[in-house]
């Protein structure tokens, strides 16, 4: 199954699997909040450069910062090897199959808790 629904802990893990050499990604996750928000938008075409122009507009932060802003709160609340596997980083992780089992057991575990980033306020800059 592609999607894993985890209601009861208000998270969802996706199956994406892009074997890119830049940046492969195995696994997304994300809250309950932006899968309702996908469902929304189903059938939608978008494209990295309109997010990058609509990041620019409302002065967010830009897409380029975004995995290393993600890091530096991830080390914070988890251990940095279930850090490197949600964000795929498998350069670095040389796993075997029951490790990998195992770290995406603790990535389950960890990410629920991850701190929330508190929200400038409005009308301030984002970044």
């Amino acid at each position: 199954m592609r999607l894993v629904y985890f209601g009861f802990k208000g998270f969802c893990r996706y199956y994406v699997r892009v074997r890119c050499p830049q940046k492969p990604c195995e696994w997304t996750y994300f809250p309950m909040e932006v899968r309702r928000l996908m469902e929304e938008y189903v059938g939608e075409s978008i494209d990295r450069n309109s997010v990058r122009k609509y990041a620019k507009r409302n002065n967010l932060l830009p897409l380029k910062y975004m995995r290393k802003v993600a890091w530096r709160l991830m080390i914070k609340a988890m251990p940095r090897e279930v850090t490197r596997f949600i964000q795929s980083r498998f350069r670095e992780l040389k796993v075997s199959e029951a490790r990998y089992e195992d770290l995406l057991s603790e990535a389950d575990e960890y990410y629920p808790i991850l701190p929330e980033v508190p929200r400038p306020p409005k009308g301030a800059m984002h970044y």
